[in-house]
Formats: structure tokens, C-alpha cells, sequence
């Protein structure tokens, strides 16, 4: 089951690795994140380019806020399954998108 995970950005360079961390070690192994960032003008485009695994989708550009990003975000994903893990959260452990994907097979 395909899961797609929404991040909202802007200016999020501070706190955005840990994010990041959280959706590359989850276990569960279909995931599609897509982050809608909204033009940062700090480091966030550049933590994200950074990475080995890079989100699937990355669009910057400006937006009307968190809520236009988030609506955004939907329009790009393709999962069976849709979520959001705004930039400055994090999942407690790597199990937690399996356990999502377990229960909507059930």
C-alpha cells in the first residue's frame, strides 16, 4: 500500500533534518513524500537536495499559506493512503507508517 506524506515548508532549515530523518528510516518501504515548500529564503531547499534519499516530489514556489501548501501536496499524490508530517514534526519511531498501512489493509 502506497503512502503519500505532505510536508509544508518555509524557512524551515532549523528544524527540517529531523523530519526528513523520520520519513527515510521508516520501515514501511512505499512511501511518497512530497514537500510543497513556500520559496524559502534560508537553507531548506539546500537540506533537501542534500539528502540521499530526497523526497519523490519537491515543489517551491510562493503559496497562500500552509493550507494552499497542504491542498497542493494532495493534488501531487498518487498514494492509496494520505498524510501529513508538517516540517518542524517528526515520527516517535520507524514502525509508525507500517502500523498505518497494517490497519487500513485490516
Amino acid at each position: 500500500m502506497k503512502i503519500s506524506i505532505i510536508t509544508a515548508t518555509l524557512n524551515s532549515e532549523k528544524v527540517l533534518n529531523d523530519c526528513l530523518d523520520s520519513i527515510a528510516t521508516q520501515k514501511h518501504n512505499n512511501i511518497e513524500h512530497i514537500i510543497i515548500d513556500g520559496a524559502s529564503t534560508d537553507g531548506t531547499l539546500n537540506i533537501i537536495k542534500k539528502r540521499k534519499k530526497q523526497p519523490k516530489i519537491i515543489v517551491s514556489e510562493k503559496d497562500n499559506g500552509i493550507y494552499d501548501a497542504m491542498n497542493k501536496g494532495i493534488r501531487y499524490a498518487t498514494g492509496d493512503i494520505i498524510g501529513f508530517l508538517n516540517s518542524d514534526d517528526f515520527y516517535v519511531n520507524n514502525n509508525i507508517l507500517s502500523r498505518v498501512s497494517d490497519i487500513f489493509e485490516e
